[in-house]
């Protein structure tokens, strides 16, 4: 066991439920709502967040194996170069775009509470200003984000628990049960959207599961800190959108709280999840460019106010089909790394080693299962288009089944790692 793999079980699940017990899971209920029925809705959920735990599971032990973060581990099924070129790059680029967006979003909140002040800020410094806190909090590393999320869950949590008080005074249960909604969601829909919410947070599970000393840390945090906390922020941004009949869920914020609570809400929910979006997004850029290990804090640094200033001008407007995308395309990587180390080698860490170069069979795994998984949403982007569903689980598993067809049909992945270097 490392040195540094002393992370408590429970210290890892306040990470996790710090990352769901956000405003995107609030208005992910009020989503699906929109076009399922609030039992619907649930359901949804649960089995969403329990595929989402699976995989979390399965990239977590890796790293807990192995005390490495996502994008080192990545390195034994796609390569050094095929990790930093490929997967690093996609981490990246989805940590910095998410980070602008909820830097945007904290200083929109900002701005409402000093509004019900009868203050007023140019977006663009609330932004500025909510970004460097975030940023500053982020290159202090993963003590931050426990520390942080140990203040900031159980207060969302309370606030969130007291507005569903708020809206079961006003709507009885059996209104909740009866309440149909004006268009139908599909439940294939609904769990590519659940699906999709989390699922670069589950491929990089492992920057976080990397200091957790043994498997059954992994699978306890995973289990107790996704599923509860996620389950509940559906369940609480359904039934608000069902009572208030709106889903401007922060203004239903403001007004079922005091401007005071509910807006330092608002801004400890965004301010969390950007604290993990920086910290990861710093990893994978040192991975990209190969910067050492001791210039990490510089890395975070430079990802949250890159962020920041794109989101003060106003280019993270244009950036959610990015994000969509990029959604689509991050998750199969995480079907070829369970292929490799659980199926090819049986989880065994010194079966393996990092290939030097490129590792082809699984770049070529990953491309197909990104490439199709992104296809829906390329079409998208066209209204003309016809609009397909595929679910992101779909990449995952065409992504783990070629590999494994690729590995049958070439040499075990377990002999010959030499020759393979030498491509």
């Amino acid at each position: 066991m490392n040195n540094k793999q002393n992370q408590k079980w429970w210290g890892l699940a306040f990470v996790w439920a710090g990352a769901l017990v956000s405003i995107p899971s609030l208005l992910l209920g009020g989503t699906l709502v929109s076009g399922m029925t609030l039992m619907q809705t649930l359901l949804t959920a649960l089995v969403g967040y329990g595929l989402v735990v699976v995989i979390m599971i399965f990239q977590g032990m890796q790293s807990s194996d192995l005390a490495r973060p996502t994008v080192k581990v990545a390195e034994y099924v796609f390569g050094k170069k095929g990790s930093q070129r490929v997967i690093s790059t996609l981490i990246a680029v989805g940590c910095l775009g998410w980070f602008g967006i909820q830097a945007n979003v904290a200083g929109a909140a900002f701005n409402g509470l000093l509004s019900a002040f009868g203050l007023h800020l140019p977006l663009w410094v609330a932004d500025l200003f909510w970004g460097v806190i975030m940023v500053g909090t982020a290159i202090y590393g993963i003590k931050a984000v426990r520390w942080l999320t140990y203040v900031a869950v159980p207060y969302l949590v309370l606030v969130c628990l007291y507005g569903l008080f708020h809206a079961l005074q006003t709507t009885s249960w059996s209104q909740l049960m009866a309440y149909q909604p004006a268009h139908h969601l599909s439940f294939a829909t609904g769990l590519t959207t659940t699906l999709g919410g989390f699922a670069l947070g589950a491929v990089i599970a492992g920057d976080y599961s990397q200091y957790s000393p043994h498997r059954k840390d992994v699978v306890k945090a995973a289990v107790w800190g996704v599923i509860p906390a996620g389950v509940l922020m559906i369940a609480v941004g359904a039934i608000l959108t069902i009572a208030y009949r709106s889903s401007d869920l922060s203004a239903l914020f403001i007004k079922v709280a005091t401007p005071l609570i509910g807006g330092l809400a608002l801004v400890l929910a965004t301010w969390k999840v950007n604290v993990i979006n920086a910290f990861s997004g710093g990893i994978a850029f040192n991975n990209v460019f190969n910067v050492p290990q001791k210039y990490q804090k510089p890395a975070v640094f430079l990802v949250g106010m890159v962020g920041t200033v794109l989101a003060i001008f106003g280019i993270m407007n244009f950036f959610e089909p990015v994000m969509n995308l990029l959604g689509a395309m991050v998750p199969p990587a995480a079907g070829v790394m369970s292929a490799a180390y659980w199926l090819v080698n049986r989880g065994h860490v010194d079966t393996a080693a990092p290939v030097a170069n490129y590792h082809w069979r699984g770049i070529v795994a990953w491309a197909a299962g990104a490439l199709i998984a992104a296809v829906p949403v390329v079409m998208s982007f066209f209204p003309n288009l016809p609009h397909l569903s595929v679910n992101p689980l779909t990449g995952i598993v065409i992504s783990l089944v070629l590999y494994l067809l690729l590995v049958r049909l070439g040499q075990p992945a377990n002999e010959n790692r030499r020759e393979e270097a030498e491509d």
